[in-house]
């Protein structure tokens, strides 16, 4: 609970004393401490609340404009945010925005909404492209820390990968709340070095903070890892697909989405078809076989799964992909697709964790006969065109392939929220788009002032 939030949420509504009294009897509800100190602790949050709404009355605009910020009037979870469909993908599309107004050189930026960021720098008379990447522990895994550390870092060095990047350090952002045990912390960790000693990428740096310090009660754990590839080679971004390219799947045992998905239906044998390192062994075959200059683009079934991963590709190269739909069946761990079709989740809309390359014919045969080799199974799951959409086709009839309002909904809670289009999208996509551009006008006033010295 954000008992700093819970301040803001109704000092104007309610008399003092009153919120003071409620916002004690929250805390003793997680905290065992004597009621005259929790007594205290409700006070001293008010008044820490009530010293920063005096900003209001301030006569300083500049310094009012810093303080505040410009609110959407749209909440996170109204327009989806991190539920991996059409209203993420929006958002996400407005941070892009925000990056590129700063005009800074980026090889590949946020804008291109690919796996993984790439600068090039020259050493010598070489070019040499960096990629990072990073990826956020699965919330529904804060009770399970070695498998949300284990998952987290399998997904921020697949991404690093597929942008042809062989990788080379991770690092590790770790926040757990106030009253979250210590041992939590550990296990993460632990996670998080299993995938690091498995791949001899090491874990260099990092950070350990408590959620929202001591504002946030509870023990729930959120975090982040990040990793670093170097390659000698562009990219295999999104955009180099061209038409008369063959698509390749390597078989997707799933990650974190799937691993909840199995925990919080109490289908526990499926977490262990998770437990594998299948993804980046396959990259690894196809760096080592001298294929990757060949390649033009590889990307992970993660985001919204293959319909969300299609979905962006067709929209940022205006290209068309054609997918058969019983060959990326076949390519789907048995187990994880038995549990998934008997909890009438959609497999195409969840992400499975397959590596999707983008290759010539003649290349995506040497491709599959090294990832073979290397013991993971890959096949031809469909092609590039020019028709400028994403379409799968099925024994009854051809379907396009669009990303649902959210991912497809893979726990009871997600199915009560639901994954159709709110009525209000289109309004609530204007709102965004003006905090958006509020943020970036805000960012340069700032910048000017700071270049004028006049803060």
């Amino acid at each position: 609970m954000d008992i700093e939030s819970f301040v803001r949420r109704y000092i104007k509504d309610i008399d003092e004393k009153s919120l003071q009294n409620n916002l004690k009897e929250k805390i003793l509800e997680y905290k065992s401490i004597e009621p005259q100190k929790a007594d205290q602790m409700a006070q001293a949050v008010i008044e820490e609340v009530k010293n920063t709404l005096k900003i209001e009355d301030y006569n300083d605009d500049f310094l009012k404009e810093l303080i505040n910020y410009h609110e959407a009037e749209v909440k996170m979870g109204e327009i989806g945010v991190g539920s991996r469909g059409k209203g993420d993908f929006f958002v996400h599309q407005k941070i892009a925005d925000i990056v590129t107004s700063t005009h800074a050189d980026a090889f590949i930026s946020p804008s291109a909404q690919d796996d993984g960021g790439v600068v090039k720098k020259s050493v010598g008379s070489r070019d040499i492209y960096v990629t990072t990447a990073v990826d956020g522990i699965h919330s529904r895994l804060s009770d399970y820390p070695f498998l949300g550390g284990f998952h987290v870092t399998r997904a921020t060095l697949r991404d690093v990968c597929v942008m042809g990047a062989d990788p080379v350090a991770v690092l590790s952002d770790l926040h757990l709340s106030d009253d979250g045990d210590v041992g939590k912390l550990f296990d993460f960790t632990a996670g998080v070095c299993a995938v690091s000693e498995l791949l001899n990428v090491p874990l260099v740096a990092g950070s350990t903070l408590r959620v929202g310090g001591d504002m946030v009660l509870g023990d729930r754990l959120v975090s982040a890892v990040g990793a670093i590839g170097i390659s000698e080679y562009p990219p295999t971004a999104r955009k180099r697909a061209e038409v008369g390219d063959v698509i390749l799947m390597t078989e997707g045992s799933g990650g974190g989405t799937i691993t909840t998905t199995a925990i919080y239906h109490g289908m526990f044998d499926v977490v262990n078809e998770t437990m594998d390192i299948n993804f980046i062994k396959s990259s690894e075959a196809i760096f080592k076989a001298g294929l990757l200059p060949e390649v033009h683009a590889m990307t992970d079934v993660t985001n919204g799964g293959l319909r969300g991963d299609a979905h962006e590709i067709a929209r940022t190269t205006n290209l068309g992909l054609t997918f058969y739909h019983d060959k990326i069946r076949e390519l789907i761990n048995p187990k994880v697709l038995e549990m998934l079709e008997k909890l009438d989740i959609d497999p195409l809309g969840v992400s499975v964790d397959s590596l999707m390359i983008i290759a010539p014919p003649n290349i995506a045969e040497q491709i599959k006969k090294v990832v073979s080799d290397a013991g993971v199974r890959i096949g031809e799951i469909g092609f590039i065109n020019d028709s400028g959409i994403a379409k799968l086709i099925k024994e009854d009839k051809d379907e396009e392939l669009k990303p649902l309002f959210r991912e497809s909904a893979y726990t009871e809670i997600k199915k009560i929220v639901g994954e159709t289009t709110p009525d209000d999208f289109e309004t609530m996509k204007e709102k965004v788009e003006k905090a958006a551009l509020k943020a970036i006008n805000k960012k340069d006033n700032v910048v000017k002032a700071i270049r004028r010295n006049k803060i």
